[in-house]
């Protein structure tokens, strides 16, 4: 089977659908979708996230140094999309959500978001196009409906993906395995 080129411009497959907050220069939350982050760090936890800079949630998380990650559920979809389409430099998004704050103060969170982390900025890469935040997790909030044995549960929480270049949303499917179990013995001699 013959593999045909892409090109670099390629995304993650699929990527997490989060809510970027941070409180603006201003004193206002602020929300914006954000699909580039990824775990880069055990202990302590950390988080890295890229944003363009011209992004008025940069400005909030470069004066605060502090920010959160919000998992919204599909049920989120048109308010999390919103956030994504609009932005903080010309439309007020602090009412968009009823909030909650855990540790910082500048970090806030949306309550109707069934996993929620804060986290203060740890480091700041200047990218090209984008700033690469690296923030340590200071805390995450999850709901005890949305546990399994203690656990986040993806199924519970109806979380959702995105897919790019076709620009789609997909649902969570069924599991398929289990992770660091299921290949064991594969190719022993």
């Amino acid at each position: 089977m013959e593999k045909i080129k892409l090109g670099t411009n390629i995304f993650d497959y699929p990527m997490p659908v989060t809510l970027l907050g941070s409180v603006t220069p201003e004193g206002k939350a602020n929300f914006m979708a954000l699909g580039w982050l990824s775990r880069v760090n055990g202990n302590p936890p950390m988080v890295a996230i890229g944003v363009n800079r011209v992004h008025h949630t940069v400005k909030g998380i470069r004066a605060h140094g502090e920010f959160s990650i919000n998992y919204p559920a599909a049920e989120m979809l048109r308010a999390a999309d919103y956030c994504g389409i609009h932005s903080g430099a010309k439309t007020d998004k602090s009412g968009l959500f009823e909030l909650f704050r855990g540790d910082l103060a500048h970090a806030p969170m949306i309550a109707a978001c069934p996993l929620c982390y804060e986290c203060r900025v740890f480091r700041t890469v200047d990218l090209p196009s984008h700033d690469l935040f690296i923030g340590e997790i200071v805390n995450v909030f999850c709901e005890e409906r949305f546990l399994t044995d203690g656990k986040p549960d993806i199924k519970k929480m109806n979380l959702y993906t995105l897919t790019i270049p076709d620009n789609a949303y997909w649902s969570v499917g069924e599991r398929i395995g289990s992770a660091w179990k299921d290949g064991v013995g594969f190719c022993e001699v």
